[in-house]
């Protein structure tokens, strides 16, 4: 992955979607409580969100895109809250969170809000 420095070639726009569609997307504000080594995994970290209303936890693969993944304990960033939960080694994950750069091969960083919202808050 690289740190986003060199020249960059952007993909190509997806294809145009309805907003009715893009409105179905629930993308919400979480604070990320904990984040835990999910075992057996050379990927995977287990997070502990708060949502506002309440707790979910969510399975994400960054252990290779961080020196330490704790460091993002504390954070608020974006969540998806309404994909299918999804089984991962054996555990279920309940939604997916934001990054940015992966799908590039940029090395991936949170997306945030700019200042502090109430855990929870909708984005879109």
């Amino acid at each position: 992955m690289s740190d986003g420095r060199e020249a960059f070639a952007a993909a190509p726009v997806k294809p145009t979607i309805s907003y009715e569609d893009f409105a179905k997307v629930d993308i919400r504000v979480g604070l990320i409580e904990s984040v835990e080594d999910k075992e057996g995994s050379d990927k995977l970290v287990r997070l502990t969100v708060d949502f506002g209303d309440h707790k979910r936890t969510i399975l994400v693969g960054m252990k290779q895109e961080r020196e330490d993944p704790a460091e993002i304990v504390g954070r608020q960033a974006l969540f998806v809250v309404n994909l299918e939960p999804r089984k991962m080694m054996g555990e279920l994950s309940e939604g997916m969170m934001f990054d940015i750069g992966y799908a590039d091969h940029v090395t991936p960083v949170l997306a945030q809000p700019e200042r502090a919202v109430p855990n929870g808050t909708r984005a879109g």
